[in-house]
């Protein structure tokens, strides 16, 4: 069966954007040192570099790894719609769980204005090429998804926040996953891949 998987940046106090879904305050460190981290997970999880950035990260053919499908709420999807980008990850099948994005927004994006869990219950029930699905994000979609989240990826930052969008906003449901990997940067950066114990 398909696993859904968590991928996404975080804070120190666990937030994954600013008040207003900023998310430029996460540092980079130095240009040498963030760009060899910035290699290391592009490479690693290629799918998930937005289709227009793939060329020039050098993964223009990179076939995708771990995910065929994406899901995000509205707020992950909007600084695409924002900057005129409809289909964001045109490499993937793409999911926007949202009650007022327009359905027709574009052809390759199915809006689910719905239940999100039994979009991943059906996500994770097809068969296929045994890749995953990918929630990229944000917190109140999470929440809602925790009870079907099998791994998480989490690239923690050394920035705390102070307030923001938290990665997980729903309701109090003590989960525990296990640390199966934990990859550190020289700039600061943490990787650590868990899964549901």
């Amino acid at each position: 069966m398909r696993k859904l998987v968590y991928y996404v940046a975080v804070t120190l106090d666990g937030r994954i954007a600013g008040p207003d879904g900023e998310y430029d305050f996460f540092p980079g460190g130095d240009e040498e040192r963030s760009a060899a981290y910035a290699t290391w997970t592009n490479t690693l999880f290629p799918e998930t570099v937005p289709t227009a950035y793939r060329a020039a990260a050098g993964l223009a053919d990179a076939p995708n790894r771990h995910f065929d499908t994406v899901v995000m709420g509205l707020g992950s999807y909007r600084p695409a719609l924002e900057a005129g980008i409809t289909s964001p990850y045109a490499h993937l099948r793409q999911y926007v769980v949202s009650s007022t994005l327009d359905p027709d927004t574009d052809p390759a994006v199915t809006v689910v204005p719905g239940d999100p869990l039994a979009l991943v219950r059906e996500l994770k029930g097809e068969g296929g090429a045994g890749l995953n699905v990918w929630l990229c994000g944000g917190g109140k979609l999470a929440g809602a998804l925790l009870p079907e989240i099998d791994e998480l990826v989490i690239k923690n930052y050394p920035v705390v926040a102070g307030a923001g969008i938290p990665a997980f906003d729903g309701a109090f449901d003590p989960t525990v996953f296990d640390v199966a990997e934990r990859t550190a940067f020289p700039n600061g950066v943490t990787l650590t891949h868990l899964t549901r114990r």
